[in-house]
């Protein structure tokens, strides 16, 4: 039997060698976390660009992914439907858009937060595909969902926290149905964005809060009012 000793010098030099070739893979091999983030922004990105340019009907999950320069089943692999990556691209506008403020003076917050939403509703870019996603939430369940949990519920909440601010600080009666409150507030707004019965403009805007909180007001009747 033969034994065969290795010295320590090439022992070190070995491992050196060891340690700089797994370094060099370690940094070879891509970051799927960035990748996946990078294709999930340019995504959206596609998706935007592209309402600008063609419109929602004519836009494809096909030419989403063209557009961003990834496969259609990477698409597929985090959005069921074309109407779901428009979601995911103007949930967070919505989001920065409608933001209720607090300034202690209701009427002046309301027709802030009903101006803000009239804006952004005639934006030639989102006013149609958001509108779009409406319509086809009539007859795709998840996306009705979707919509109702990441875009209205939360701003019918905020709405309502708003109110309940009022009514603490006296502004609006106590006794105030605020789903009711919320319903005729918005309802007008809906009424012409989603019909386009009528434009969405500031003065309207500031009618239906006067007329809103003229009926559901903390004023009191006068005493000779005789009713």
């Amino acid at each position: 039997m033969t034994i065969r000793y290795v010295s320590s010098r090439h022992k070190t030099q070995r491992f050196v060698f060891l340690l700089f070739s797994e370094t060099v893979v370690a940094r070879r091999e891509p970051d799927p976390t960035r990748r996946n983030a990078r294709a999930h922004t340019a995504i959206l990105e596609a998706t935007r660009n592209l309402i600008g340019n063609i419109g929602y009907d004519r836009m494809s999950i096909e030419g989403i992914a063209a557009a961003a320069g990834v496969g259609k089943q990477t698409i597929y692999r985090w959005w069921p439907s074309k109407a779901a990556v428009v979601l995911d691209a103007w949930a967070p506008e919505v989001q920065q858009h409608l933001t209720f403020p607090n300034t202690r003076d209701l009427a002046a917050d309301l027709k802030t937060e009903l101006k803000s939403a009239s804006d952004l509703s005639n934006d030639p870019d989102f006013g149609p595909s958001f509108r779009a996603l409406v319509a086809e939430s009539q007859h795709d369940q998840t996306l009705a969902t979707q919509l109702l949990e990441r875009i209205f519920w939360p701003r019918v909440a905020a709405a309502k926290e708003r109110l309940r601010a009022a009514q603490a600080d006296g502004q609006l009666a106590a006794a105030i149905d605020l789903d009711l409150a919320v319903d005729l507030l918005y309802g007008a707004f809906y009424y012409r964005y989603l019909l386009r019965a009528a434009p969405l403009t500031h003065e309207h805007a500031e009618a239906v809060v006067d007329a809103v909180l003229t009926g559901i007001g903390s004023r009191k009747r006068p005493t000779n009012a005789g009713f």
